[in-house]
């Protein structure tokens, strides 16, 4: 049975919004941040919605989210309701959580395990691929159930990543980029993990200012703890370091050569590939050294659990770090792997999600403890969600202007400008 898609629908912005926000768009400062509206205007918020997140790829959980048949988790992304159901095969299914009745959400819960979804309002009852299997009715009234089923959403996994898209028709180019990224993930085998800790923060601000933070190191010596293990270098060349990162910069440079060594003795790809403003589906994604011992996230930078994630076979491997237009980042160790979402909620509050995974044998208490796994991100994403909303207060006064970005925060400047083609595309 064909299952009903997302349809293509019309704009719902509105001809005042689209002039406003095409004039904004056509007079955007390269190297300079975006005008206010960016990052205040409702309007602009509900664009960004269709335009975005209604159009892309969006990073919405991983298959330990789901790890058996029937597992769901619900999340809502924007004006989007949508429910993740793990299959018999070991698939997942991506449906809009609204019943095809009268609109009301089939799953009301942020996750669980069902066999059947029933709406608990007239009690229409669906399969775990959406088919509507009853609808309760009067003697002689039929309905044609093939008709009624759930709307689904466009679903991909990639190396235990679950992705979804709203649009009639995705980006052609996100299986392309997959190929690209699945051998450096793949041999942390995300499939066969499971989850230690998620974290669930509201921030007070844009999403865009969320993943602007993300993605540059010039504030991480607002970040103590992340310092201990993650070279404050980041971002920087050789002819940009400042004098006191200089013996820093040194010891960067050797402990990456040696991490090289390794993952060429161990058949790791590391290069980086840096496409977050050459493609629809942007991203950038290498393999990095950490400080200390480099295994991991912690004051020394010793392993925080002991058990290998996949078929790795060292601890010390730094991080792969993947970075994906346009809401999420990951960071990968030999250990245990970390992803983040930034989820919008409306124009000045944004959830971010962080979900630490560890091999789906470790046991707590044994071979780690959570509060020493998820120490340094829990501070630094409370650090982070205090610079956002610093950034959105500012944003929101009559005193804002545009300012330069620094040398090293050149990954905020190809967010941007990826976010403006995306936006002119959509509005042409």
């Amino acid at each position: 049975m064909t299952l009903t898609a997302n349809p293509r629908t019309p704009s719902r912005i509105s001809r005042e919004t689209h002039a406003h926000l095409s004039e904004l768009l056509g007079r955007r400062r390269p190297g300079y941040s975006l005008e206010a509206p960016f990052y205040t205007d409702p309007g602009v918020f509900d664009a960004d919605m269709e335009a975005i997140f209604g159009q892309q790829w969006i990073f919405a959980a991983s298959l330990a989210e789901v790890p058996e048949p029937g597992d769901y988790v619900t999340l809502d992304i924007g004006p989007y309701a949508i429910a993740l159901v793990r299959t018999d095969d070991g698939g997942v299914n991506a449906l809009h959580n609204v019943c095809r009745h009268r609109g009301a959400r089939v799953l009301t819960e942020a996750r669980g395990s069902t066999g059947n979804l029933v709406c608990g309002y007239h009690s229409w009852t669906y399969s775990p691929d959406g088919q509507l299997l009853h609808a309760a009715s009067a003697p002689g009234e039929k309905i044609d159930k093939a008709c009624f089923a759930l709307r689904r959403a466009h679903c991909r996994v990639v190396a235990g990543l679950i992705f979804v898209c709203f649009a009639a028709e995705p980006p052609a180019d996100f299986d392309a980029m997959s190929q690209i990224i699945e051998p450096y993930l793949a041999p942390h085998d995300l499939g066969a993990t499971k989850v230690a800790y998620q974290q669930n923060i509201v921030e007070e601000g844009n999403w865009k200012l969320v993943m602007e933070n993300n993605r540059e190191c010039y504030h991480c010596d607002g970040h103590p703890e992340l310092a201990c293990s993650l070279f404050p270098t980041w971002g920087l060349t050789e002819a940009t370091v400042p004098p006191h990162l200089e013996a820093v910069w040194q010891r960067n440079t050797q402990a990456q050569q040696d991490l090289e060594y390794r993952c060429e003795r161990y058949g790791l790809p590391h290069a980086v590939i840096e496409q977050l403003d050459t493609r629809v589906a942007g991203f950038r994604i290498s393999r990095e050294a950490l400080d200390g011992d480099g295994e991991s996230f912690s004051e020394s930078g010793r392993r925080l659990s002991k058990k290998l994630l996949g078929d790795l076979r060292d601890f010390r491997l730094g991080r792969c770090s993947l970075h994906l237009q346009p809401n999420s980042w990951f960071h990968l160790l030999g250990d245990h792997a970390i992803t983040f979402a930034a989820i919008p909620l409306n124009a000045h509050q944004t959830l971010v999600r962080t979900t630490w995974l560890v091999a789906d044998d470790a046991v707590e208490g044994v071979d780690y403890t959570l509060d020493e796994l998820t120490h340094v991100w829990k501070q630094t994403n409370l650090q982070d969600q205090n610079f956002v909303e610093m950034c959105q207060r500012g944003a929101a006064s009559p005193a804002y202007a545009q300012g330069p970005y620094m040398a090293s925060e050149y990954q905020v400047e190809m967010f941007i400008g990826w976010y403006v083609q995306r936006m002119q595309e959509h509005l042409a």
